[in-house]
């Protein structure tokens, strides 16, 4: 774990009044403990860095983690370690990511944990950690998104007339790969025509046809990083309509990120997207947010949104993108990840 986490780990601690903090949330369990398995919990105190989980990861977990890693098993379960870490040290306090856990795992703790006398709920504490991004982080974010562009440059000189939604995301899922991708961030959202108007559309089997829209929103993963982009193509001649849509999205987002700084709040920064397409008459068709952090997690806070008042600090890094989408003619969206 760096320095600087551990003392912001010891400030948790100190201001909960707890002896132990549990991490069962997989993001968060490779931050603080640098194991990449997603699967097992992470007991951090005062005296002891402890990671649990089973015979699959524990090899992986020793080259990975400077955590000391115990071996769970049913003779040994997970919830018996934890006990005999919080009794070796007198710990009755507990942190644990009430986010994250399910009503019927936190169930379990209690019942298995009888001697912890209070159970103290994190919150988005532990989450908050990762907002601003080391310049390591942001390498291995650069990268992705970098893989992502090299995808898109490599579908322009593939992408036809008659290819379905459904081929069109494979294309960009197997060059993501092909460029150095470990996985995809998340489903690939391909829409063409009309379906382009519906912001997170699945593909389908429709072939794209001759003055379609195809809306393109991909992402993948590179050392855990996450990407996400969205590009929005027009197959063939772009009509007078398709031109006014398109260049107000594009305006929307040049005009964000000539504002978008330190300092501001993730609500103010929407606004320099959702006023300029809200004065051209189509406020009505932009209904999500204009952006969200992105780190290990594809989806992650601080948003930029009209209801965020966080307030955007130097190192986070956040998506841009406003869309307009109007049903029964398409739509348009323009996403790229910035650094504040």
């Amino acid at each position: 774990m760096r320095k600087e986490t551990q003392e912001q780990i010891r400030t948790i601690l100190t201001e909960t009044g707890a002896g132990a903090i549990l991490i069962t949330d997989p993001y968060n369990l490779r931050y603080l403990s640098g194991f990449r398995g997603g699967e097992g919990m992470l007991v951090i105190t005062e005296k002891s860095h402890i990671l649990s989980t089973d015979s699959r990861y524990t090899e992986a977990a020793a080259n990975e983690s400077d955590f000391t890693v115990i071996q769970e098993s049913s003779a040994h379960p997970r919830t018996e370690i934890v006990n005999e870490c919080l009794k070796a040290e007198g710990i009755r306090r507990v942190c644990y990511e009430d986010m994250d856990l399910r009503c019927h795992d936190f169930a379990e703790l209690r019942e298995k944990l009888p001697d912890v006398e209070e159970w103290i709920p994190l919150g988005a504490r532990i989450n908050a950690l990762r907002f601003v991004k080391t310049e390591e982080e942001i390498a291995y974010l650069a990268r992705a998104e970098a893989i992502g562009d090299e995808a898109f440059t490599d579908i322009l000189g593939i992408l036809h007339v008659g290819m379905t939604e459904k081929q069109v995301a494979a294309e960009l899922e197997y060059r993501m790969k092909l460029h150095g991708a470990e996985n995809l961030s998340f489903s690939s959202i391909v829409a063409s025509g009309a379906n382009s108007s519906m912001p997170h559309a699945i593909p389908t089997d429709k072939a794209i046809e001759p003055g379609d829209f195809v809306t393109m929103d991909f992402g993948c993963i590179y050392e855990g990083y996450c990407s996400d982009m969205t590009r929005t193509i027009v197959m063939g001649k772009a009509n007078e309509k398709q031109k006014e849509i398109y260049d107000l999205v594009l305006r929307a987002q040049e005009n964000c990120l000539a504002h978008l700084k330190a300092g501001m709040t993730g609500k103010e920064a929407d606004a320099y997207t959702r006023d300029l397409i809200k004065e051209a008459g189509y406020g009505d068709c932009f209904g999500h947010g204009t952006g969200h952090g992105v780190g290990l997690y594809i989806h992650e806070d601080p948003r930029i949104s009209p209801t965020d008042e966080t307030v955007l600090q130097a190192g986070m890094v956040e998506t841009v993108e406003p869309g307009i989408y109007i049903p029964g003619f398409g739509g348009v969206r323009i996403e790229d990840m910035v650094v504040i």
